[in-house]
């Protein structure tokens, strides 16, 4: 008998090898605390056709998008995970009211608490989603949720009164965008409804050149929610509890979040790379144990497979499969697995350049570049170097000697338009990525094809070409002596890597890398506005979205500086009015000093 129970032993061991079956069960309402119900979609392991006997840890998304479960529960649930995703309130079957994550904290913990009391279940849970969906994740640890064991948050919304929603005072117009198509996707049941919010997603384009927005002036009152989300946080520009309240605001809510093992991921042209890595992984890499690992490639956001980020290539070692990439941390943290997650170097990013600039598929650059181990963000041993700016439009180390101040005239009806940058859910307004700083026939804001260095509103400093290689990795800093003829108005810069004619590109490219604004009276203060006196001059500072690339040898690095980027951002009246709710516009004559007292410069975190 002994060799049949070995041998009985043996069949047992490899049906449990064997990937488990997919059981779903769809629309699950779970309660809250207050009554509300959420719909929930669960993905258990099976064998035969029914629920596998034992219990098994899960995996959680929370999200405002189409509840589309199904592709990742071919990937997870055979592995045996229980995989639970749910509709946040007032999305896709989900009652209550939508309210732009704040209510996630609360819904969270309590989704948390009915795990606990699910018969499958085996007491752990890890987190995982990009975009929104990161921010539901980081309100879920801010409001304790029980059972949580690990997370893997993407490109995630958080910390959205600094950067990413309001940016220094401005407001990113893609969540006018988002907003008008509610949400990327549509989740009504009225086909004549529906039919009126797919030709309201047409006419962005229209109302952004119509602002401001006001309550009732556009069909998007069709749902009160989205309405009044937008026409509050264009509205509000004060950092004030309205948005440090947010429970996705990590660097506000440090004390509460639950130290639980979390692997950030962002991109160098992701919309939330300021805030993943320089505020939430920053902060807490600090603060908790953890551990908290991060990783930066040159994506855009949510392109972690792709390897090219608008017009620049990286190749395909650039990439990351993110299910086998969040596996490996949940298996670690949820089943024990010794696979070595623990013990991944703290920071792992993605140095651009030195590809060589040849013309690849579509017509890109190969930017190229490859992954490099660090112990740290940002870097301890960046040095900031000071490139100044001159009147004669050079950028250089040495400093500026005594010039006047180089004046421009910035028009509010004709606003820089936007070619690229760290953007996301803008449809057909902008492209998100690397691009060659031309106008284009399908850039909509676009009036001609010249390059925006050939606008009169766009002040252009260069280097001279570069001897050697030279890697910045980090944030860059750029602080502006300016004055203007208006009480407010905008200042932006952008820094750009000038490619030299080629046989590839006869005309040369010029790749943006980074980018940023301030609005002038936020200069002193996020938190309480300030306006300007006509004529003073004041320090502004801008700092851009962090990046890491090795400008090669042969290039320059140029900087661009204007008062407007649209329709990244939106436009400044020039006329000091409240915010979202002006009737006027004026040109504004804007001035920018260059002179030993007055040294306007960018500072470079350069590697050596």
């Amino acid at each position: 008998m002994r060799p049949l129970l070995i041998s009985l032993s043996l069949v047992a061991a490899f049906a449990q090898q064997q990937p488990y079956e997919i059981i779903a069960s769809k629309r699950i309402m779970v309660p809250m605390r207050d009554g509300v119900r959420l719909a929930t979609d669960i993905y258990r392991p099976g064998r035969n056709g029914a629920p596998a006997d034992g219990k098994f840890p899960a995996i959680v998304e929370r999200t405002p998008y189409v509840p589309y479960g199904d592709f990742n529960a071919q990937y997870y649930v055979p592995r045996g995970y229980v995989l639970v995703i749910q509709s946040v309130r007032g999305r896709y079957g989900s009652e209550g009211h939508w309210t732009m994550l704040r209510d996630d904290a609360r819904d969270g913990a309590d989704l948390a608490k009915w795990l606990g009391q699910q018969p499958w279940f085996d007491g752990g849970f890890g987190t995982m989603g990009t975009s929104y969906p990161g921010g539901t994740q980081h309100a879920m640890a801010v409001g304790n949720a029980p059972y949580l064991k690990a997370m893997v948050p993407a490109d995630a919304a958080s910390n959205m009164g600094l950067y990413g929603t309001r940016h220094n005072g401005a407001f990113e117009l893609r969540f006018f965008n988002w907003i008008f198509v509610r949400g990327s996707s549509p989740d009504v049941d009225n086909p004549l409804e529906d039919a009126e919010w797919k030709k309201l997603a047409d006419m962005v384009p229209e109302y952004l050149k119509g602002l401001p927005l006001r309550a009732g002036t556009t069909p998007i009152h069709m749902d009160p929610d989205y309405e009044a989300w937008l026409v509050e946080a264009m509205r509000h520009g004060d950092y004030d509890d309205w948005w440090k309240g947010m429970p996705n605001s990590v660097v506000e809510h440090i004390a509460e979040y639950e130290d639980v093992p979390v692997y950030h991921i962002t991109g160098w042209y992701d919309s939330w790379t300021a805030q993943v890595a320089n505020l939430s992984y920053a902060a807490l890499s600090k603060a908790k144990k953890g551990p908290h690992k991060l990783i930066i490639g040159p994506w855009v956001h949510g392109g972690q497979g792709d390897t090219n980020a608008g017009e620049a290539e990286f190749g395909p070692a650039s990439v990351i499969h993110l299910p086998a990439f969040r596996l490996r941390w949940f298996d670690h943290w949820l089943k024990g697995v010794d696979n070595g997650a623990e013990r991944d170097p703290p920071v792992r990013i993605f140095v651009m350049g030195g590809g060589g600039g040849k013309r690849v598929a579509e017509g890109r650059v190969f930017v190229g570049g490859h992954w490099r181990d660090e112990q740290e963000w940002p870097l301890k041993r960046a040095q900031p170097t000071t490139y100044y700016l001159h009147k004669d439009g050079t950028l250089s180390q040495e400093k500026p000697k005594a010039s006047s101040p180089t004046h421009y005239l910035f028009d509010p009806k004709d606003p820089v338009p936007t070619i690229g940058g760290n953007i996301s859910s803008a449809g057909s307004l902008m492209f998100p990525g690397a691009f060659d700083q031309r106008c284009r026939p399908n850039l909509v804001f676009c009036k001609d094809q010249r390059p925006l260095a050939a606008r009169n509103d766009v002040l252009v400093y260069l280097t001279p070409v570069l001897e050697r290689d030279t890697e910045v990795t980090g944030t860059t800093v750029v602080t502006l002596w300016a004055s203007s003829s208006a009480v407010d108005t905008d200042f932006t810069a952008k820094l750009i890597d000038v490619y030299p004619p080629s046989a590839d590109f006869p005309a040369g490219v010029e790749l943006n890398i980074a980018d940023s604004i301030v609005r002038a009276r936020y200069r002193d203060s996020l938190e309480k506005a300030a306006p300007m006196q006509p004529g003073q001059v004041y320090r502004f500072q801008i700092r851009m979205y962090p990046t890491s690339l090795v400008f090669a040898k042969g290039h320059r690095i140029r900087l661009d500086i204007s008062s407007s980027n649209f329709p990244r951002f939106d436009v400044n009246p020039n006329t000091g009015e409240p915010l979202n709710d002006n009737r006027r516009w004026a040109v504004a004559d804007n001035a920018i000093y260059h002179q030993p007292d007055r040294d306007s410069q960018i500072v470079l975190p350069l590697i050596q």
